[in-house]
């Protein structure tokens, strides 16, 4: 509580809350400091603390601990956060979907996607829905899977397609494909080229890996492989992005991991060599993800029914590769 302020009762809440005040909110939770967001926002300093004041006389919490060099959230301002983000991006979606009243699929489809998704299943339903829906855009925005699934969460993605780890109950989520994920090095590296390698060649070679190659994250199967072949502990290079790990790589700095299926035109070319072990490959699985509670577009609706029925129709060994 702040002074004698005491939280609006939820009616009067939903009738008197400025919104404009959760957007400022959501400003300084991303900033440093008052100063900071005010330069954000285009706006004068005691304009934006003003702000804040009158949402958390409004509330009756206090929403930020603000003292010099100390500047965060409080236990109320996370829950406010996570809420005034959801907020923001229904409010985002309303033109969209008042564009939309009209016979022919409208709309537009924004996917999160981790990087390098190699999926015929998914090619084929965007080819598809293009035929049956010309007049439907999309765009692709490649990120971490973590971040991707914030994205849909947060309704800034109409669904993802990416690795998940722990299952959020407010998602839904369905397996698009499993691959699995071998060693490789580049050309310069000293294994490269040889013949009858074993997971004892390994040992002690510097590695690269993706930022998920943690025991408690999504590639927590190529962490233990990482460590079944004893690579050094200290990963040299990390992304998020495949063909980041893939240039650090081919460029020498270390072993790394990569689907065995999206790198065979680099074993073709030279650019790769496949290292132990050959057998037993760590399988991850790639999901479709989607927030329900969100009001879909027709376009985005009409995308995700056909690929969950695509996927319906495909018995996971034709969509497992290796």
């Amino acid at each position: 509580m702040i002074g004698d302020a005491h939280p609006l009762g939820a009616e009067r809440l939903v009738r008197e809350l400025d919104w404009n005040l959760l957007r400022t909110f959501v400003v300084l939770s991303r900033s440093h400091s008052v100063s900071d967001a005010a330069e954000r926002l285009s706006l004068k300093q005691p304009t934006v603390s003003s702000a804040l004041k009158r949402l958390e006389d409004r509330l009756g919490k206090k929403l930020i601990n603000r003292k010099p060099g100390h500047f965060e959230l409080t236990e109320a301002g996370e829950l406010l956060l996570k809420e005034a983000v959801e907020i923001q991006g229904a409010i985002l979606r309303l033109g969209t979907l008042m564009r939309e009243v009209a016979d022919e699929v409208r709309g537009h489809v924004e996917i999160a996607m981790a990087s390098h998704v190699v999926c015929p299943l998914l090619d084929e339903t965007l080819c598809r829905f293009h035929e049956m829906h010309p007049a439907a855009t999309l765009s692709i925005n490649i990120s971490a899977s973590k971040d991707a699934l914030d994205a849909v969460m947060a309704r800034r993605a109409s669904l993802a397609v990416c690795l998940v780890r722990n299952r959020n109950a407010k998602l839904e989520y369905s397996r698009l494909f499993r691959e699995f994920f071998g060693f490789f090095c580049g050309p310069t590296h000293p294994l490269f080229g040889r013949s009858g390698l074993t997971k004892a060649d390994l040992a002690g070679q510097s590695a690269v890996s993706f930022v998920t190659d943690r025991l408690e994250d999504a590639l927590r199967p190529v962490t233990l492989m990482r460590a079944d072949v004893d690579l050094l502990d200290r990963v040299v290079g990390t992304s998020a992005n495949l063909e980041e790990v893939r240039r650090m790589i081919i460029a020498g700095l270390g072993v790394g991991p990569l689907p065995v299926h999206v790198v065979g035109r680099d074993l073709k070319d030279g650019l790769l060599w496949r290292l132990p072990p050959y057998e037993n490959l760590p399988a991850i699985d790639v999901h479709v993800v989607w927030n329900p509670s969100v009001k879909m577009n027709r376009a985005e609706a009409a995308l995700l029914k056909m690929l969950l029925d695509h996927i319906e129709r495909t018995p996971i060994a034709e969509r497992t590769y290796l």
